[in-house]
Formats: C-alpha cells, structure tokens, sequence
C-alpha cells in the first residue's frame, strides 16, 4: 500500500542520493564553469532521464541479472573508470572561456548524459537501492515502480541542478586561463578520483 511515510521515504532518498558528490556532479559544476547554466540543460536532462530508464530497466527485473552473474558489475566498473579518465583529460584541455559564441567546445549533449548513466556505477547503485527498498510486491508492484521513476526525475533534477548553477557563479572567476586551468586541474582530478568510489562501492 502507498502511505505518505512511503512517499517520504523515497523523496528523502532521491534527494540524498542525487545531491551529495558524485560522477554526474562533478561533471555539471564543470560544464556549468566551461560552459554556463543554459547550455548544461541538455546534460542535465539526459542524467535526469538516464536514471528513469535505468529504473525502469530494473523494475522489468534487470536487478535479477545484476545479483545473477558478479561479472556484469566489474566489466561496468572498469567501463566506468576507462569513462572517468577519459573525461578527466578531456577537462585538463580546457584553457579558456569563451563568451563570444565562436568557442568550438561542446558539453554533453542530452544522449551521451543518458548513455553515461549505463557505466556510471553510482547511478546503478543508486537504482538498484532503490528498487530493492521501495518497491511493493504484488499488484502495487508497477505503481510503485512508476511513483519511484517519478519522484526521482521530481526531485533529482533540482537536486543536480545546484552542481551546475554553483559551476555558472564559479565561471565568472575564470576569465583568466590560469584560473580556468588551476580550475579544471582540480575537477579532473576530482572526476578521476571517482575510480575510487566505483571500486570501492
């Protein structure tokens, strides 16, 4: 049955869990500092949308395969911290701020966010956890599925909006290069340093 304790629970846990630090986050305050609020929206939406499927996906019992067979989550982990350094030298090339619209650079795109989720081992942790606390059993199985689904994108999507909106205010201190630099050393490095939550989750 879907009491109101229920509710609270499950907006309670997204918010926790789409809030604190994490591959996604560190990700957004860099695209909002490189590249401003507005043009991280699609980036934004894609996580957004990346982790309803990954519910759905788990609520069709994908969760099952996950406990089945060990091996699917280390090839995801070693995917996911392949992905990790790759974006974290893609940030190290990033040496200025460029407000004239001639700036070749492109953030995330709506699609590769949503694939990212896919070997983001927190955002299978995160999905997983969930399905596995909240979902009823019998016939409010499916809606308690769908309340998950939205309550996660109700909820996460403000929630991670902070990360980008902090990256916008931090863009304004990087007009100089050596600024931007020292700025993007530190995110990929945080950014790299998430191989360490992946291995040790």
């Amino acid at each position: 049955m879907i009491t109101t304790e229920f509710l609270i629970a499950i907006v309670s846990f997204a918010f926790v869990v789409s809030v604190t630090p994490g591959p996604n986050n560190v990700m957004l305050t860099a695209s909002g500092a490189n590249f401003g609020y507005v043009r991280t929206l699609p980036h934004i939406a894609g996580i957004v949308s990346g982790i309803a499927v990954m519910n759905l996906f788990i609520g069709l019992g994908l969760g099952a395969i996950f406990q089945q067979f060990q091996v699917i989550q280390q090839i995801l982990k070693l995917a996911g911290s392949l992905y990790m350094i790759w974006l974290a030298l893609k940030l190290l090339k990033f040496s200025h701020v460029d407000d004239s619209g001639k700036d070749n650079r492109k953030p995330f795109s709506f699609i590769q966010a949503l694939v990212f989720q896919f070997v983001n081992p927190k955002a299978w942790m995160i999905v997983l956890s969930a399905n596995a606390s909240f979902s009823h059993t019998g016939e409010f199985y499916w809606f308690s599925v769908l309340i998950i689904i939205g309550l996660f994108a109700l909820i996460g999507s403000p929630s991670i909006m902070i990360w980008a909106f902090f990256g916008q205010i931090i863009k304004r201190f990087l007009s100089t290069p050596a600024f931007l630099k020292i700025f993007n050393l530190t995110m990929a490095s945080l950014t790299a340093a998430c191989i360490l939550f992946i291995w040790s989750s």
